[in-house]
């Protein structure tokens, strides 16, 4: 019986590699990319069975990846990885036609049960978030402009919620000092938030991360 093939995306190299060791003995990886745009490319001239797509990436982030790939790929279930323990983000995830979202933080075990159940057509939802608290989510309000924030903006701002310097979001996230202040720069315009103390109270109390 043929193995599951599975495509890797993940925009670290290195995280790439230690998920395709992890995947290998279980099932046929047939290929790993380092951003959104690459993926699309790779997943219709591949045509796996499972996508294992971090959410936030350069160049397209995973979620709108995903989204094209369900018109262009209907058969082909995505699994998702991220940081956050966000059920908003997991939510519009799963609304999206994702078969599977697990943490970063999980462990290898749980990602090979995700890609498994994702290509017997069964979801898996990661048990560090609850089933309930996605299903009691309220309709985010389109006026919100923070609905308008990558995942990669997210992932910024919960660091930084967490009190973490841009120095330590940086080594967190693999990039560059440099783009984490571009991300909150753009994250404070989008939002027309003047200062950092008012970008944080707004993510506590818009519940952004």
């Amino acid at each position: 019986m043929p193995r599951t093939t599975v495509l890797l995306a993940d925009d670290h190299t290195m995280m790439l590699e230690a998920i395709a060791g992890l995947l290998e003995q279980d099932f046929q990886v047939v290929g790993g990319v380092t951003d959104g745009a690459a993926l699309v490319e790779e997943a219709v001239r591949l045509r796996p069975d499972v996508i294992v797509t971090d959410v936030g990436m350069p160049r397209m982030g995973g979620i709108e990846a995903a989204r094209r790939l369900r018109k262009l790929l209907p058969s082909t279930r995505l699994v998702f990885m991220t940081m956050l323990e966000d059920p908003r983000l997991a939510a519009e995830a799963f609304k999206m036609g994702a078969y599977g979202w697990v943490l970063k933080a999980s462990s290898a075990t749980e990602l090979a049960i995700a890609v498994r159940e994702a290509a017997r057509g069964r979801r898996y939802l990661t048990g560090r978030i609850e089933r309930g608290d996605i299903e009691a989510l309220p309709p985010a309000p389109a006026v919100d402009a923070g609905l308008s924030l990558t995942p990669r903006e997210r992932e910024v701002l919960a660091l930084l919620v967490e009190g973490k310097a841009m120095k330590e979001v940086a080594a967190v996230l693999g990039i560059t000092p440099r783009t984490v202040a571009f991300h909150k720069y753009r994250m404070m315009e989008t939002l027309g938030i003047k200062s950092s103390a008012e970008l944080i109270r707004y993510a506590v109390d818009k519940h952004l991360v």
